[in-house]
């Protein structure tokens, strides 16, 4: 299989073959991002060719005998038939509608027991196809996208050079509604910066409140030496938030949302994991936040933040 730098995916995604249709990011701007700084290009596709090769890969460990003969020999598990394919890189959404229905060709060629596609996207990547494309993409297989919207706080998405507006989050969105293509959100706690978190929380359950994300993942900020937003914080300009004042947004978050939704902290910026369905599980998540905030010290939280050496 081809691989290029570290490669990332939601934890839900856990299951899903995993395969490189590109890597970095076409943005490759967000001031506290630097999953991809590990890269010596900003974004690049990968050749059909590539793409064709790991999956004639993944068919032969699935259906060979000699495979899984050998698999059995070394103890290991079974390989089971793929249901599910996600396609690595910052955002893969971002390519034309002829090559991500290519790649669908193919994953139905030599993959036909995979029933979905799932990928990571930027909100600006959906503008680009027209409702027919989406519709089409859709028929195709692509029916989970992870979107980072991080916030619906205007100023925290100008400050962090987003590259779109609140606004373009609820229209794109909105089309993903209507072309029947589930989605999750990413949200980014302590994006707003000190004093602000609660109002970027209720700006953002106001805007996801418009729409039908499937999940609303929550993701603690954490900031690394070399972001662009370290450099702001050393020149003054901006300030973090403390990790209480983070656990507090979360809260506001969850209170604020009126959607049925799931609603987690899964990945490893969370010192705390936890999930649950909207509204029902709405008064247990906040009890458990509550139990967080009276029971969990500033400087153990810090802590963690601090000895995070990756994400």
């Amino acid at each position: 299989m081809h691989y290029t730098g570290t490669i990332w995916r939601p934890p839900y995604e856990a299951d899903a073959l995993l395969l490189e249709v590109t890597a970095g990011c076409t943005h490759h701007g967000c001031k506290f991002c630097t999953l991809y700084n590990d890269l010596p290009f900003r974004f690049r596709m990968s050749p059909l060719e590539d793409i064709e090769g790991d999956l004639q890969e993944a068919q032969l460990l699935c259906t060979d005998p000699i495979a899984m003969l050998s698999a059995r020999l070394q103890g290991l598990p079974r390989a089971e038939r793929v249901r599910r394919v996600f396609l690595t890189g910052a955002n893969p959404f971002v390519l034309e509608y002829k090559r991500l229905a290519a790649i669908a060709g193919l994953i139905r060629q030599y993959l036909p027991s995979v029933k979905t596609i799932g990928c990571f996207a930027r909100v600006t990547d959906i503008a680009l196809k027209s409702d027919g494309e989406l519709t089409a993409l859709r028929r195709s297989g692509y029916t989970g996208l992870t979107i980072g919207i991080e916030t619906g706080d205007e100023e925290a998405l100008r400050f962090m050079n987003k590259g779109y507006a609140a606004a373009d989050i609820v229209a794109q969105c909105r089309r993903l509604d209507r072309a029947d293509i589930r989605y999750s959100f990413f949200y980014l706690a302590g994006i707003s910066g000190a004093g602000r978190g609660e109002s970027g929380a209720k700006a953002t359950a106001d805007i996801c409140n418009q729409l039908r994300p499937t999940l609303i993942g929550v993701n603690m900020l954490t900031v690394y030496p070399d972001s662009e937003l370290y450099r702001e914080i050393e020149r003054g300009s901006w300030t973090e938030e403390s990790e209480l004042e983070k656990y507090r947004e979360i809260r506001t978050l969850l209170a604020h949302l009126t959607i049925p939704t799931q609603f987690a902290a899964l990945g490893a910026s969370n010192a705390f994991q936890f999930q649950g369905a909207l509204p029902q599980d709405k008064e247990a998540l906040a009890a458990a936040l509550d139990r967080i905030l009276e029971t969990v010290g500033e400087d153990d939280l810090r802590a963690y933040r601090t000895n995070l050496p990756h994400l």
